[in-house]
C-alpha cells in the first residue's frame, strides 16, 4: 500500500508540532580575541585586556582585532546555518563614523596573558602565546605577513561611529564562514576587524570577553537547523 505524502506530512506535523523545522538560536560568548598592534618588533599585545581595537591611531600605527567564537562546541554537528549575527560593543572612539568589516583569519593565533592598563589603546609587552603584528604565537610563530593572515574578502561591514553596541550581518557571507567552522572545527581561526586604515584617525575600541560588564562582552547569535530538521527537509522534499 501507497503512503500518501500529505499523510506523512501530518504525521510528521502531529509529532514535531506546526513548525517541524523551526530554526534553532544560540547565543555563543567568545572564546579568544586580542589585538594585533603594529609594531616592528611584533612585543605588543593584549591578550587579557578589557579591550580590543581595530583601525588607525593619531600616532601610534594601525590597529586590528581578532576574535573567534567555539561554534563545533555550540551547534550539533550536521546542523544547517541559517543566520548569523556579531554584535559588539564600542566603548571609545577619537572619529566619527568608520567602516570596520569582517575578515576571516586564515591561521591560528593565540590569546596570552598580557594585560594593557588605562585605555588599552597602546598594548602591553606581549606574553608567550599571544598574537601580535608579527606572530600567531609570541615568540615562536609567526603570520605570513605582518599584520596578520586574512581573507581579502569582506564577510561584513558595519558602520561604527559612537558609544553603542553594534551588529554585523546577518550576511551569506558570514553564514558560510559559521558553517564551515562549524564542520572544519581546526580551520576555525574567527575574524579579523579591520577598520578604515586609510583615515587618520580612524580607531574604534571594543569590549572584549575579559570587560567587566558582561552584558557588553562579544556576541555571536546564529540560527540553524539541528541535523534532524535537515533530514526532514530532505525526507519531505522526496515525497510525492
Amino acid at each position: 500500500m501507497r503512503i500518501q505524502g500529505w499523510f506523512v506530512r501530518g504525521l510528521l506535523a502531529g509529532l514535531l508540532g506546526a513548525e517541524p523545522v523551526a530554526a534553532d538560536q544560540v547565543q555563543i560568548p567568545a572564546q579568544k580575541d586580542n589585538t594585533l598592534y603594529q609594531d616592528a618588533g611584533g612585543a605588543l599585545s593584549n591578550g587579557a585586556g578589557g579591550y580590543l581595537f581595530c583601525g588607525q591611531t593619531q600616532a601610534f600605527g594601525t590597529r586590528r582585532g581578532l576574535i573567534a567564537f567555539d561554534v563545533a562546541g555550540s551547534i550539533p554537528p550536521g546542523s544547517t546555518i541559517q543566520n548569523a549575527v556579531l554584535t559588539l560593543y564600542m566603548s571609545r572612539t577619537i572619529s566619527g563614523p568608520q567602516p570596520v568589516g569582517l575578515h576571516p583569519v586564515l591561521a591560528d593565533w593565540g590569546e596570552g596573558t598580557s594585560d594593557a592598563t588605562g585605555p588599552e589603546g597602546d598594548g602591553a609587552p606581549a606574553e608567550p602565546g599571544d598574537a601580535t603584528w608579527l606572530h600567531t604565537f609570541f615568540a615562536t610563530d609567526f603570520w605570513s605577513a605582518a599584520g596578520g593572515d586574512f581573507a581579502a574578502q569582506t564577510s561584513a561591514v558595519q558602520s561604527v561611529d559612537g558609544e553603542a553596541a553594534y551588529s554585523w550581518g546577518s550576511t551569506a557571507e558570514m553564514v558560510a564562514d559559521v558553517q564551515s567552522w562549524l564542520d572544519n572545527p581546526a580551520g576555525n581561526f574567527g575574524w579579523l576587524l579591520l577598520g578604515d586604515e586609510a583615515v587618520m584617525p580612524s580607531a574604534k575600541r571594543f569590549n572584549s570577553r575579559q570587560h567587566a560588564d558582561g552584558a557588553t562582552q562579544p556576541l555571536l547569535t546564529v540560527d540553524f537547523l539541528p541535523p534532524i530538521a535537515v533530514e526532514l527537509l530532505e525526507f519531505e522534499a522526496e515525497l510525492p
